[in-house]
């Protein structure tokens, strides 16, 4: 099989087992998943350089991509490939549809349902036929190349901050290589050849964090599709199972009730950018949280492995306060 990646370029897969995967309906419907939320629809959002690399497979292709060219284990591999399996459409927005607190500050319904979710798909039988055991491969703490918590360095992390930030035209194809030429694996840890690369990755990273991540733009995306949804579900426009299809399929059937329903002719408008919003303190409609991400990268300095933060004291205190969820107070013009 050969792939054309914004990142990676052209890339030959052989792998027998990688190809099935890459095959399976539960991998193929990523393709369907915005990687952010839907900036396609949500009109003040940048508009997105390339839309065929911004999706939950891309990206999943991207992180097995990553963990191949440096080295990982076969494993850990067919990890980063599958991790993102049980995203719902519409990826973190999800974590909005319930309106619970902790779940937009931790953005954390897909992981919650991970080991659920993916058990009723192909995954297990495909991982079993190849000699892989299912249980050790939907376990994290197996793979701390693949994942790790923040603010550490992952495949994850390194992935889709790199790819959201060139296609997005924060960052040039070349940047991107450049930075990945810097990067090394020790000790099964993700580590910069020198300072300079690990603070401009971190910079690139705070970047995307502010402006995308974790945004006012961001509050009002994930709010107004979890309204929504949420509203949908309740009047049994879509149901639970729709929320696993893909983003087009709730889409086409909100669509379809869009003129026969007020409230809901509100909330799409909502969704798609139509009705402006403002953050304000003093006067709101909602308060919404957002999870908050941020970096803080080990490097080679002086002949040892350090983090960023242990070098520059003001980046600790970026870390510090980049970690705390941010709050929005959302008033509808």
């Amino acid at each position: 099989m050969i792939h054309n990646d914004c990142i990676f370029g052209r890339v030959e897969i052989t792998e027998p087992i990688i190809l099935e995967l890459i095959k399976s309906q539960a991998l193929q419907r990523l393709k369907g998943i915005d990687q952010g939320g839907c900036e396609s629809l949500y009109v003040c959002r940048t508009v997105l350089k390339n839309k065929l690399h911004h999706n939950r497979f891309a990206h999943s292709l991207g992180v097995y991509l990553l963990l191949r060219k440096f080295g990982a284990s076969l494993e850990e591999q067919i990890a980063g490939l599958i991790h993102d399996i049980s995203h719902a459409s519409f990826s973190h927005s999800i974590d909005y549809v319930s309106g619970d607190e902790k779940s937009q500050k931790e953005h954390n319904h897909q992981d919650s349902i991970f080991d659920a979710y993916i058990r009723q798909t192909e995954i297990p039988k495909i991982l079993t036929r190849y000699g892989f055991s299912p249980k050790y491969i939907f376990d994290d703490t197996n793979f701390p190349l693949k994942e790790r918590p923040l603010p550490e360095l992952c495949a994850d992390r390194i992935e889709y901050s790199l790819r959201e930030a060139l296609v997005f035209g924060e960052i040039k194809k070349e940047d991107a290589v450049k930075i990945l030429k810097k990067l090394t694996v020790f000790e099964n840890q993700w580590v910069f050849s020198d300072l300079p690369t690990a603070k401009g990755f971190a910079n690139i990273f705070f970047k995307m964090n502010k402006i995308y991540y974790s945004g006012l733009s961001s509050a009002i995306m994930f709010r107004t599709i979890g309204d929504c949804l949420g509203y949908s579900l309740a009047r049994k426009y879509i149901n639970k199972k729709d929320l696993y299809t893909t983003d087009e399929v709730i889409l086409r059937k909100i669509k379809n009730k869009v003129k026969k329903d007020d409230k809901l002719k509100i909330l799409f408008s909502r969704m798609n950018g139509n009705i402006k919003c403002q953050n304000n303190f003093e006067k709101y409609d909602i308060k919404v949280f957002v999870k908050s991400r941020i970096v803080d990268p080990l490097c080679w300095h002086q002949g040892k492995i350090k983090k960023v933060s242990d070098i520059n004291k003001k980046w600790a205190t970026v870390v510090k306060e980049e970690m705390k969820p941010k709050e929005y107070f959302l008033k509808y013009n």
